[in-house]
């Protein structure tokens, strides 16, 4: 497919990496096919995380087409934007039509990054996994990329204040080795499987980080920080449901 809209916007991003001055550590794009498909299974911790994950495929000549919320295609200026970089609209509330465009941008050889968590992790710990991403696989017959970004939450994430400031923060983003499913497989344990990977390259690309994680909001109380844990987001998400149901 001619892609004339993605060049420009992979211009006007780096400037803006540049203009904020990012210190980035990109690591296994090795692990990236050449040619044909592939799907991208990648943690979410910040609202940058697809333009920070697309960027550090660069490298190997790919573009990665990503599966966003319709909400963003809506939008007056990001979504003329989004549909000339050929990314996949998903309504959540009829998943089968973005589910299909996936399935077909596959086939014909794209790589299409799919956030499993469904949202942002506002504990950025790796949290509950819906199965689209195994199920995209198994039916394109194209391997999963675990992937993993940190330090994309210090910048613009969920219920925090952008942080647009020359500020030098480190970002890592790792790709990890392929993982391979098909159709004999069942699609609850590949589930699993995945997040174990996914798990294990996100504690370890937070190993690799050079800044200390203890008492800062914008880590994981596992490594000493003050977000929420995930038992708190959760209560968090159930009272707004049972919020939205009373309205």
């Amino acid at each position: 497919m001619a892609d004339l809209v993605y060049p420009p916007v992979v211009v006007t991003l780096k400037t803006l990496w540049k203009y904020l001055g990012l210190q980035f550590d990109f690591s296994g794009d090795e692990n990236l096919p050449k040619n044909g498909g592939a799907v991208l299974a990648m943690n979410h911790i910040g609202y940058l995380d697809f333009a920070l994950i697309g960027t550090a495929a660069l490298p190997v000549n790919r573009y990665v087409r990503f599966m966003a919320k319709k909400e963003i295609f809506d939008h007056k200026i990001a979504g003329p934007l989004m549909r000339g970089m050929h990314h996949i609209s998903v309504d959540r509330s009829s998943g089968s039509a973005s589910f299909v465009a996936a399935l077909r941008a596959l086939r014909s050889g794209e790589i299409v990054g799919i956030f499993p968590e469904g949202t942002i992790s506002r504990s950025f710990e790796i949290s509950h996994m819906k199965t689209g991403a195994v199920r995209l696989a198994m039916g394109a017959g194209v391997p999963i990329i675990p992937t993993a970004v940190w330090g994309s939450q210090r910048i613009y994430t969920k219920k925090i204040k952008p942080d647009f400031k020359r500020s030098k923060h480190p970002i890592h983003v790792k790709f990890g080795a392929p993982f391979h499913v098909d159709k004999s497989m069942d699609v609850e344990a590949a589930e699993v499987e995945l997040r174990r990977r996914m798990i294990d390259l996100l504690h370890e690309v937070q190993r690799s980080y050079p800044h200390p994680h203890q008492g800062q909001w914008w880590a994981p109380v596992r490594l000493g920080g003050t977000a929420p844990t995930p038992e708190q987001v959760q209560l968090e998400w159930e009272a707004h449901q049972r919020e939205k149901e009373q309205k």
